[in-house]
């Protein structure tokens, strides 16, 4: 675990300071299992969540997180589904029959094998929440579909806003700066 409760709020340099090769990468292996659920081209759900990715990485690394192993990126499995299957597994993993937006599995301790990416976890989200969400928040889908990999894969490396009012403020500033880093407003003012 990082330094989560011990600090409050987080400065993160904006990317344009930052050369591009130094970000943290991931290798996210995207599943589109329900196409009908999404509102974006394959192509374009890719891209938001590969950048949001890239950004959640960068604000985790400037904050202690370990967000590469010997020089190599992280293997994110992102599911993206529907609203049914994202009700099964929400009422297998965590006693809620509902859906949810985003449920995130941490990988846990796995060897490393050189030059091959580590499996960080999987992130799952639902489709038509995220479209509802988006909708009652006024937001374009995308920025909310952003956030939302943004907070799950805070959760994967460790971060957890159930855990106290001051983990809870800062994983919420974390939040911020990589949204901040993907030009995007503070989803919660």
């Amino acid at each position: 675990m990082n330094r989560a409760s011990e600090q409050s709020a987080v400065e993160v340099p904006p990317a344009e300071e930052e050369p591009p090769s130094s970000a943290p990468r991931a290798v996210v292996a995207l599943a589109l299992e329900a196409p009908e659920s999404w509102p974006l081209p394959e192509a374009e759900l890719r891209a938001i969540v590969e950048k949001a990715a890239t950004a959640a990485l960068a604000v985790a690394a400037a904050d202690g997180a370990v967000v590469e192993k010997r020089g190599v990126p992280p293997l994110i499995d992102v599911s993206l589904v529907d609203d049914e299957t994202m009700r099964a597994v929400n009422a297998e993993w965590r006693g809620k029959d509902a859906p949810t937006n985003v449920l995130s599995f941490p990988a846990g301790e796995m060897p490393f094998v050189p030059d091959a990416p580590w499996p960080l976890g999987s992130l799952m989200l639902a489709g038509g929440v995220l479209r509802r969400e988006a909708a009652a928040r006024a937001v374009a889908f995308a920025d909310h579909l952003a956030w939302m990999v943004i907070h799950g894969i805070l959760h994967l490396l460790g971060y957890d806003h159930e855990r106290g009012e001051a983990e809870a403020a800062h994983m919420e500033a974390l939040e911020r700066a990589a949204l901040a880093r993907l030009g995007l407003p503070d989803p919660r003012a």
